[in-house]
């Protein structure tokens, strides 16, 4: 019995971190597609891999250091600081890549797989970098 009280203890903790995890990656996922000049849903439920490729490299690619940034945080207040610290990274190198890439929306819009695995690439990439950052 001692060992099952001693396990649940965490489930408060667990909650906070959790729901703020969700937060955090909802919040993330509003501010890309406003970010975005396509509507990513709309070319999803098109079918459109290539959008459905980018969006869910978007999300991996944030998720990545939320999970680091909990993991190693020594407070929630410091999960919600560092989660919004791995946002700003995240969305800044997408913003970095789409001035390389100037006709990188059309390319989307059009179906364009292989623009869109070098943008999820690129995505995930950042955010293990960001990850590995985030450990102290």
């Amino acid at each position: 019995m001692a060992d099952l009280q001693a396990s649940l203890s965490g489930i408060v903790p667990f909650i906070a971190y959790f729901a703020a995890a969700i937060v955090m990656l909802l919040v993330f996922m509003k501010i890309y597609t406003v970010m975005t000049p396509h509507d990513e849903m709309a070319l999803i439920k098109d079918n459109n891999v290539a959008a459905s490729v980018v969006f869910s490299a978007a999300f991996l690619g944030f998720s990545l250091p939320l999970a680091s940034a909990a993991a190693n945080s020594l407070g929630i207040i410091d999960f919600v600081i560092w989660g919004i610290i791995a946002c700003i990274a995240q969305l800044i190198v997408y913003q970095i890549f789409r001035r390389f890439y100037p006709r990188i929306t059309e390319r989307i819009e059009k179906g364009e797989i292989a623009i869109s695995i070098n943008l999820a690439a690129v995505s995930i990439t950042i955010g293990l970098l960001n990850a590995a950052c985030i450990t102290y």
